[in-house]
Formats: structure tokens, sequence, C-alpha cells
């Protein structure tokens, strides 16, 4: 059995290092493609790509990607975001509730807690 020599030793906590940054990016990048409301298509492209080149695909995603929305971002961070004032809350809730994304009783529920 050789011995393991201290630049044997860097070279592979190098490679482990890199295997393990390579596969977090694969499954970071994977992740935010599911979690994002793109058509099925536009996800299985982008995971097509991603697989079969993995460096290029990850790379052309994060240059490409939709940007972060509003509610996304609240969902990233737990709920945390700036504080807007009651107005800005049901503005928002009534441009919703035109939009058709949210229902007439969400609006009220959503108007009552801005109030409160």
């Amino acid at each position: 059995m050789d011995d393991w020599e201290f630049g044997t030793l860097l070279w592979s906590m190098l490679v482990f290092f890199l295997w393990f940054t390579v596969i977090w990016m694969f499954i970071g990048v994977f992740t935010d493609i599911i979690r994002r409301d793109l058509s099925g298509w536009a996800k299985a492209g982008w995971i097509v790509l991603i697989v079969v080149l993995p460096f290029l695909g990850v790379l052309i995603y994060m240059i490409a990607r939709p940007r972060v929305t509003e509610e996304e971002f609240s969902l990233m961070t737990g709920g945390a975001r700036a504080e807007r004032s009651p107005a800005d809350e049901i503005g928002r809730a009534g441009e919703l509730l035109d939009q058709g994304k949210i229902t007439a009783d969400e609006f009220e529920r959503i108007k009552a807690r801005a109030l409160a």
C-alpha cells in the first residue's frame, strides 16, 4: 500500500472539493428549475441541458434564468420582507384579485391582515 504524501493529500482534497461543488451546483440549479413557474417543456429543456452539458448548462441557466419575483423572494426568505404600508398590501391584493390569482375570500383575509 502506498503512503500518502502531502501533495497527494492536497490533490485529493481539491478533487473532492470540486466534485462536491459540481454536485451542489447541479442540485441548486435543478431545484431552482423545478421551483420556478415555467412550462413543462422549458423545465425539461433546462434539465436536459444541465445533464448533458453540466458546466456550460449551469452557466447558461445562471445567465438566462428569469428574475426572482417578490413572492418567490418572500418564500425563499421565510416570509421576511420589507415593510409595506397597508395600502400597498391591499393594492397588491387587488391586482391579484383582478388577475384572478386569488379569490374574493383570500382578498378579504389579506385586507383584514393588512389593516390589523
